[in-house]
């Protein structure tokens, strides 16, 4: 009995087995059958992600190779190409060296005469009465005599399109009293502006000995400016004169009623010159200012400024041989900023900065109040470039902050840094870092929970650190 019984065991325990093993089969069997689309589909994202990888390296390829600046040939002792909005340096040669302006001098009068205006001392209709230093001076003017009367405006004119050099100095004169007195303004606001260079002898860019004798300065000291003083003055008449192009895009202007010719601007690059037959070659699209200057030894300068596409740049060449050679100039300059860069949003704003999303704001009902980047910041860079490296540095502000705190309140300041392939330096931007929404204070008595969480927390914590 026992035998059989255990013949019966044996042959279940058999077939126990054996359908586990059909059963194993069979299971192997759908894996296989089911993983095998899996592993096709796999081995075709593979391939998919293969392909994509020359793409991937084709379009970091398609950034704008800067050219370096040697290989524009420029035939300048020095020149330079600035963004105004941001102050980039686009491209730089001996732009630290003081030269002799000439006539861009006149910038720096053109500068303070506006601003008079803009602050309400002057109107532009207010009548100049023509003095002895003006009806003196020599040079490119128009021949104005003692006593004579104009406008302020028709002298700015003058001086803007047709570098009148006794229109210069007959406003210089109405502003300050006298041309010294406004040489001193002149050298007051290159330090206020921060010209590393810039000294001024007169309103004009004239030498000293070219003067009225008895108008010279008695230092002696010549008028000099590097292309990097003449680019931010520049700079500051742009942003802070936004509707300088109003006198300075004039092609012609006539001074005198009397008057046979009408003053000419001595500017050949205005884009109104496309359809000038002697200034057409020269013309350039988007260019609508800023000021010549011409002596024996300045040779021909010329400080330039265009917009297109949104971003305006501003060049200076200085020291070229002929007047025609610094508009030539000017092109290859103004040519190499707007062919290879292009102003480009990097942080939009109100933007999150990812490890500082809150700041603890001592008595508020959350006491973990988000923040975010004041305003957007946009850097001037390569075309194609990939910003995706942007980095940020968060400086908080080191007292403690305390509600109740109004949404767009100062908690600190981040700071934006990109290094991008074709610059020398990197870009740095600081905007502030503020509250993105109002951080109410708490009431007495969840302040006073608040308390006691945390006297016994701290309770804790000390013995704790007994052990």
């Amino acid at each position: 009995m026992k035998l059989k019984e255990k013949k019966r065991t044996t042959r279940a325990t058999k077939r126990q087995f054996l359908r586990k093993s059909v059963a194993s089969v069979m299971l192997l069997n759908m894996l296989c059958f089911s993983l095998a689309p899996v592993m096709v589909l796999a081995e075709g994202e593979q391939t998919e992600s293969t392909s994509t990888k020359p793409a991937a390296v084709q379009a970091a390829t398609t950034t704008t190779q800067i050219p370096s600046v040697e290989s524009l040939g420029l035939n300048v002792k020095s020149a330079i190409l600035i963004e105004p909005v941001s102050g980039q340096v686009l491209l730089n040669l001996n732009s630290d060296l003081a030269l002799p302006p000439a006539s861009m001098t006149k910038m720096m009068t053109e500068y303070i005469v506006a601003d008079f205006v803009k602050q309400g001392k002057f109107q532009w209709d207010d009548v100049v009465t023509v003095r002895k230093n003006a009806a003196q001076t020599v040079g490119s003017r128009i021949f104005l005599a003692e006593g004579d009367q104009h406008t302020i405006e028709e002298l700015y004119i003058a001086m803007a399109v047709g570098s009148a050099n006794d229109a210069t100095v007959a406003l210089a004169e109405h502003v300050a009293g006298s041309e010294q007195a406004f040489v001193k303004m002149m050298n007051d606001e290159a330090k206020r502006m921060g010209l590393p260079t810039a000294h001024f002898a007169n309103s004009t860019g004239l030498d000293i000995a070219d003067m009225p004798k008895e108008f010279q300065p008695a230092d002696g000291k010549e008028t000099v400016m590097s292309a990097l003083d003449a680019a931010i003055l520049a700079k500051y008449i742009v942003t802070d004169h936004p509707d300088f192009a109003r006198f300075t895009s004039l092609q012609t202007y006539k001074f005198r009623d009397r008057d046979t010719k009408p003053i000419v601007n001595y500017n050949w690059m205005l884009e109104a010159n496309k359809n000038v037959t002697n200034f057409k070659q020269f013309a350039y699209e988007g260019l609508d200012g800023l000021k010549t200057g011409h002596t024996t030894k300045a040779g021909n300068n010329f400080t330039g400024t265009a917009e297109r596409n949104g971003m305006r740049l501003i060049s200076v060449v200085m020291g070229t041989k002929t007047d025609k050679a610094r508009f030539v100039e000017t092109r290859k300059v103004l040519d190499f900023g707007f062919n290879n860069f292009e102003p480009k949003q990097i942080i939009a704003p109100k933007a999150t900065v990812a490890g500082t999303e809150t700041v603890t704001v001592k008595k508020a009902k959350n006491t973990e109040v988000p923040v975010v980047s004041g305003e957007a910041v946009s850097f001037v860079v390569p075309k194609g470039a990939d910003t995706s490296t942007v980095e940020a540095k968060v400086n908080l502000t080191e007292e403690g902050l305390v509600a109740p705190l109004k949404q767009g309140t100062k908690v600190g300041t981040v700071t934006y840094s990109y290094k991008a392939d074709g610059l020398n330096e990197t870009l740095e931007k600081t905007v502030d870092l503020i509250t993105a929404e109002d951080a109410d204070k708490a009431g007495w008595f969840k302040l006073l929970l608040r308390a006691i969480g945390e006297f016994f927390s701290d309770l804790f914590n000390g013995i704790k650190n007994l052990f």
